[in-house]
């Protein structure tokens, strides 16, 4: 039986894009397994779980992530990590894509996975949206969400 830091480093390269198994990394979890982008309030279950994978690496193709720090406590395994790749799909948001750019993202993250029986359990990532977004140029628009509040408190 593997260790929980095993089955969480089998999990990373599964993710990756060279290898993008998305089959296989489902069924490193338990029946009821979720995972939860956390910054970006998205959660998948069961079978909706390699739609996490796929969907960032059709942006993200060559995703890579880089382990830079694990520590297994028990039945928690806590990671931190940088996740790497180059912008080369389109990127959806609700106002329309964002097409590709060719841009590098390097962007930081920390992954607390919860395993039950060798199996994963939970899985929250925590990764800087806002480091990314702004990597491939698409940082916030503060002129209109100043503009939102200035109409919302007077009405308009």
């Amino acid at each position: 039986m593997q260790t929980n830091e095993e089955v969480v480093r089998e999990a990373y390269r599964l993710a990756e894009g060279s290898v993008l198994d998305g089959p296989g990394f489902r069924a490193l979890f338990t029946e009821d397994g979720t995972f939860n982008d956390v910054p970006n309030s998205l959660t998948f279950r069961g079978d909706e779980i390699p739609q996490a994978l796929t969907g960032f690496a059709s942006i993200f193709p060559d995703i890579h992530r880089e382990l830079i720090e694990m520590r297994a406590l028990g039945d928690v395994v806590a990671v931190e990590l940088r996740i790497q790749a180059t912008h080369l799909g389109a990127f959806p948001t609700p106002v329309g894509d964002i097409r590709p750019t060719g841009n590098r993202i390097d962007m930081p993250a920390a992954d607390l996975w919860y395993l039950r029986d060798g199996k994963i359990e939970r899985f929250n990532c925590y990764n800087a949206t806002n480091v990314m977004l702004a990597q491939i140029g698409a940082g916030p628009d503060f002129t209109s969400a100043v503009e939102a509040a200035k109409a919302a408190a007077t009405g308009a």
